[in-house]
């Protein structure tokens, strides 16, 4: 029986490669989001992947959408937590609103997510958990404290769960994409996209494909002896030792 997998922004970007790679590879997928339902309905119908509609932000909204994944789906053994916003400002215009909005959807959904699916991949000695970060919570970003703060805080969460799931076969990694081409960077102006493009050696945007090939990679039985770790997929633009 194929291992269930739920992605959470998964219908749209990144997360819908995301989605798309697992299914490919024979993962039965759910693909979680949280307000677009245009977007959602047309990605079901293209893809067949059921779609689940729920705030990441809420842990009961959590704990109820993966209980009526597992009970149509069956157990959740891989989570892959993608869901992400923005709400950029330097930090002395920054709103409390701006600030806890970010923090709530980007860091505190790891907790909501994994929180109420740990104790089943415990008993059953497997479970995959990737967690999806940024550049930005590598090496800061000018304007996106509160979104550098909640990433760099997805690497801590990372490594810290890597060491609790060890013995009991789970596996937490994390992976840092750089600029991926997708319509949240397309929307960046000209001028400032040519900026950011030239910083980086490869020479080009990354593809959402290419962050998918990596989960997929770390959600498969294979990857038993990776966690722990942190993968960046940025073309070269930030290099940590």
């Amino acid at each position: 029986m194929a291992r269930t997998a739920v992605v959470t922004g998964g219908t749209r970007g990144i997360g819908a490669a995301i989605s798309k790679g697992l299914q490919a590879a024979g993962f039965t997928v759910a693909a979680n989001y949280a307000g677009n339902d245009e977007a959602a309905a047309a990605f079901k119908k293209e893809t067949g992947i059921a779609v689940y509609k729920w705030d990441v932000s809420s842990f009961q909204s959590c704990s109820d959408g993966l209980a009526q994944i597992e009970a149509d789906l069956g157990p959740v053994e891989i989570v892959v937590n993608n869901a992400g916003i923005t709400r950029d400002g330097v930090l002395h215009r920054m709103s409390e609103e701006q600030w806890s909005a970010v923090i709530r959807t980007n860091l505190d959904s790891l907790f909501n997510m994994t929180r109420p699916v740990i104790e089943g991949m415990r008993e059953r000695n497997f479970g995959r958990i990737v967690n999806i970060s940024s550049i930005n919570g590598q090496k800061g970003q000018m304007g996106q404290s509160n979104y550098s703060a909640a990433k760099a805080g997805v690497i801590g969460f990372t490594k810290a769960m890597a060491q609790e799931g060890a013995r009991k076969g789970i596996t937490v990694n994390c992976i840092c994409p750089g600029y991926i081409n997708t319509e949240m960077v397309a929307a960046v102006p000209e001028k400032v996209l040519e900026s950011i493009v030239a910083g980086i050696p490869v020479g080009r945007l990354g593809e959402a494909d290419e962050i998918a090939d990596a989960v997929v990679y770390l959600a498969r039985d294979e990857a038993g002896f990776v966690t722990g770790s942190v993968l960046s997929i940025n073309g070269g633009q930030y290099m940590s030792g």
